[in-house]
């Protein structure tokens, strides 16, 4: 479930010079398979790809040990923070509070550094001293072997719950699944109206509010808005047929989402973690489990790579329908 990256529009733009020089130099095959840039003072340069960690020299080859590796400046991540936020860093105050940025392509910037307190709660940081560039790839054709399963009708789809470790490739199939039910599947299902809550600004890639990633026609996004307040806005305002969100596990969003399925919303989320077994011993998100809301569950894994489904699973009557290691295909339209 590897994407491409436009490197030179979303991610060498918002790096400090010496890094983007170093980065580009880098053999095509370490871009190819990027997938995290961390970025730490007085520490050596590394890039996360799907098999391992590279440290990277002074000519952006790959060092065979830390020692000669470059060392990154408090320089280098200065620069590269002046560029994410535009010069203007004291705009992103909320987003500093909540520990990450996010950039064109829907790259996610974690950061850390001191924290600013104001009566015991976190204002902001300052002083940042690692950033950790998450990066996002289009893929798509990423939701292919799971839309079968979810289509339940010509005008329904099944509420759904993707359950995942990180990074194994969740939100790039949210981000799929919002587009093909938002442009409808052929023979299957038409165009449905979907509200996406965004809250890590990741799915859509919205710059100043407006998706940068392709939805469709018919995605309506609160973009950088916390999932339980964003969800219950959308079904007041928008009248959406389908809810889409990432990463539930607050009370607050557990009760959203029940309310959006009392109301006849059709739900497609993700959730941290391996199974459903996993999820079900949980406070609050194990309640939706257990009380049987959901109709599907997917299970991603990175074995053997990143993005792999492993299963896809039936809620009521629980039953695999899909198992990756054994080959089991059932209709999903049955």
């Amino acid at each position: 479930m590897m994407g491409k990256i436009n490197w030179e529009h979303t991610v060498y733009p918002v790096l400090a010079p010496k890094l983007s020089q170093l980065i580009s130099a880098t053999a095509a095959r370490v871009r190819d398979q990027a997938m995290e840039i961390r970025l730490r003072i007085n520490r050596p340069l590394l890039v996360i790809t799907t098999g391992g960690g590279i440290f990277l020299g002074t000519d952006g080859k790959e060092a065979a040990v830390a020692r000669t590796a470059y060392h990154c400046s408090r320089d280098d991540l200065g620069q590269t923070m002046q560029l994410i936020s535009k010069n203007s860093l004291y705009a992103f105050e909320e987003e500093l509070k909540m520990g990450f940025l996010t950039v064109a392509g829907g790259h996610r910037i974690g950061l850390a550094g001191q924290a600013v307190l104001y009566n015991g709660q976190i204002k902001t940081l300052k002083n940042i001293s690692s950033l950790n560039f998450r990066l996002a790839r289009a893929v798509p054709a990423a939701a292919d072997i799971v839309i079968p399963y979810v289509i339940a009708g010509p005008r329904q789809i099944y509420n759904t719950l993707i359950i995942s470790p990180p990074r194994c490739g969740k939100t790039t199939l949210l981000r799929d699944l919002t587009r093909q039910i938002s442009n409808g599947v052929s023979g299957c299902c038409s165009g449905l109206e979907v509200g996406l809550v965004d809250e890590r600004s990741e799915i859509a890639a919205c710059i100043d509010g407006v998706p940068t990633a392709d939805l469709g026609p018919r995605v309506d996004v609160l973009d950088a808005c916390p999932k339980a307040e964003g969800l219950l806005m959308l079904i007041r305002s928008m009248a959406p047929e389908v809810i889409v969100t990432d990463e539930i596990g607050r009370a607050a969003d557990v009760m959203a989402l029940n309310e959006a399925l009392h109301a006849g919303v059709k739900v497609i989320a993700s959730v941290h973690g391996r199974d459903v077994n996993d999820i079900a011993s949980r406070p609050y998100v194990g309640e939706l489990i257990n009380q049987q809301y959901f109709d599907r569950y997917i299970i991603l894994t990175d074995r053997p790579v990143i993005g792999t489904v492993g299963e896809v699973i039936a809620g009521k009557p629980y039953k695999v329908l899909f198992r990756n290691e054994i080959g089991v295909k059932v209709c999903g339209l049955s």
